[in-house]
């Protein structure tokens, strides 16, 4: 099948992650590391509900080189009715049937925090290497250096988790100015990664100009 035309698609990550508070410090990880490697992360918030959701989230996949699964989160909601989510599998499950279906236009990434978990909550990746980060920002930095071998000029953990320091210390100020009560929301979301990839090209060597 022919790649799409869009210049960007090389660059761009579709992240499959929970959407919950205990889950901040890793969303920001992934968003800083991702930028660290040049590429632009691509989320599903601010998708509208209803029966054209999912096609809006199938073509948001499509629209990216990579996507990223985190299989970290595999417990009960324990909300009225305590009842497990399924969204994250079902997305990993079009990530699978896309990457096959159109070979060379789509590779995706499994992520876990605990080794063989996988194995057991969802035996069908059985034989798929998936990248574990110990549920720690850090880690998240490791497995993405990991998983993304090939990316040029590739940064190293220590510099990544100092941009990730510097992103968390902003992140009050860009939920003052958002008014967000919480970081996953469509606004916030662009700031962050404003931040980040600002954060990004400062950091970066100065070349000196003769």
């Amino acid at each position: 099948m022919q790649r799409p035309l869009d210049r960007n698609w090389n660059y761009s990550v579709f992240l499959n992650i929970p959407y919950d508070k205990p889950f901040e410090k890793l969303y920001l990880a992934y968003i800083v590391g991702l930028v660290e490697l040049g590429l632009t992360p691509k989320v599903t918030l601010g998708i509208p509900g209803g029966a054209a959701r999912i096609d809006r989230i199938f073509d948001l996949l499509k629209s990216c080189r990579y996507s990223v699964h985190d299989r970290s989160r595999v417990g009960v909601d324990r909300k009225p009715p305590p009842t497990p989510r399924f969204n994250m599998p079902f997305e990993l499950g079009l990530a699978f049937a896309w990457s096959k279906l159109t070979p060379g236009t789509h590779d995706f990434f499994v992520f876990e925090s605990i080794h063989r978990r996988v194995q057991k909550s969802l035996s069908d990746l059985s034989g798929t290497d998936c990248n574990i980060h110990q549920g720690t920002p850090k880690g998240i930095m490791r497995e993405l250096l990991n998983a993304f071998a090939r990316r040029q000029n590739r940064p190293t953990v220590p510099h990544m988790m100092q941009s990730y320091d510097e992103l968390l210390r902003s992140i009050p100020q860009l939920r003052k100015a958002a008014g967000a009560n919480d970081l996953f929301q469509t606004g916030i979301y662009n700031d962050i990664v404003l931040a980040s990839t600002t954060i990004r090209n400062n950091s970066r060597p100065k070349t000196s100009q003769s």
